[in-house]
């Protein structure tokens, strides 16, 4: 029989009624392959006399102190055993060293102090790829399924958009552990990017970026005209522009009365006539989301200017209380206002003084 064997037997003759007391903290410890893990007892250096230790990895004894250390062979190398405590380190650990280990620690003077916990040896998470079903989308018509994959075990799942999470809702949904993300009905604000970030209790990695072209619209259309005025004279010029929020750019037409007139965001109207005069409106088109909206119709009031006033009269020699008189206006313009003068004074009808469709007046 060895020196290690004899050594955990008469640890166990001493400790085998005794109900563990628990030196180790509760586990489990969880390291990556090729890292180092300490065993850290509860015991304080100051004042304590420890007389034997007993490291124990499942049923086989790994290291023993009886005033000399002893090291199981296939652990030489790999073990650091701390006096003071009773604590140990083990290297490089590998995925074997999972599992339970227990210690037993006597103190000069006290009974044995034993303790348990778990060691639990995980790969680092890699290889983490997200995919989507599609990233050309059409706003409150699509859906899309967000895959995440990744090398490595015990993994944990999470979506973010951005840096917010991403939550399930009513919308949203996280399947196969969190690794799949379905959104349904999209909207412009689902264009990401989204990433996901995949962990486990040993480490963490994200995945590449996902980003979507989510096409919507067209909405809040709008008509301006320029010049802005209520009244356009003959022979200038306007310029009529439409706008809508729409991805990909909408298309335009514009209508005057409900007829197809032309087509463009601008439609510029060049040494106007009395004939452009009317309703204009315009209609915006995605040719993506299949959708149009049209705007509310813009009145355009084309006016000739006044010109070539003529005043003329019946007659000029007249007889006080006996002669009558007709004067009559003519002039070229549209939408004609007439005004009659009496040297500075306006002319208004009376008993005496009549007008007919405004232009002539009669005395």
């Amino acid at each position: 029989m060895d020196t290690l064997t004899l050594l955990w037997i008469v640890s166990v003759a001493f400790t085998g009624l005794t109900k563990a007391a628990g030196v180790l903290p509760d586990g489990p410890l969880n390291a990556a392959v090729g890292e180092t893990v300490t065993f850290s007892t509860t015991l304080t250096p100051q004042g304590t006399q420890i007389i034997s230790v007993n490291w124990k990895f499942g049923t086989k004894v790994i290291f023993t102190f009886n005033g000399v250390n002893i090291t199981a062979p296939e652990y030489e190398g790999r073990i650091t055993y701390f006096m003071s405590t009773g604590s140990l380190e083990l290297r490089n650990v590998v995925l074997n060293d999972s599992g339970e280990y227990t210690v037993s620690i006597f103190l000069f003077g006290e009974s044995p102090k034993p303790g348990n916990t778990r060691l639990d040896v995980l790969v680092k998470v890699s290889n983490v790829v997200a995919t989507a079903s599609s990233t050309d989308l059409v706003e409150f018509s699509s859906s899309v399924s967000l895959s995440c994959s990744s090398s490595g075990p015990s993994l944990s799942f999470l979506w973010l958009n951005s840096s917010s999470e991403v939550t399930g809702s009513d919308r949203v949904q996280l399947t196969d552990g969190g690794s799949t993300l379905t959104i349904n009905n999209v909207t412009r604000y689902d264009q990401g990017p989204f990433r996901c970030n995949v962990s486990n209790p040993v480490s963490s990695d994200i995945s590449n970026l996902l980003n979507f072209s989510i096409s919507y619209g067209p909405e809040n259309i709008t008509l301006t005209i320029s010049p802005s005025q209520e009244y356009h004279v003959v022979g200038s010029n306007i310029s009529l522009m439409c706008s809508a929020e729409s991805r990909p750019p909408a298309q335009f037409q514009w209508f005057l009365n409900g007829g197809l007139w032309s087509d463009g965001a601008e439609l510029r109207l060049v040494d106007i006539q009395e004939s452009h005069s009317g309703n204009y409106s315009c209609q915006a088109f995605n040719s993506r989301t299949l959708r149009y909206i049209t705007s509310q119709p813009a009145s355009v009031t084309v006016l000739a200017r006044v010109a070539n006033v003529v005043a003329t009269a019946s007659s000029t020699d007249l007889v006080e209380f006996n002669s009558s008189v007709s004067l009559s206006c003519s002039s070229s313009g549209s939408s004609l206002s007439f005004l009659w003068l009496n040297s500075s004074s306006e002319v208004t009808g009376s008993d005496r003084v009549s007008s007919l469709m405004e232009a002539p007046l009669s005395l």
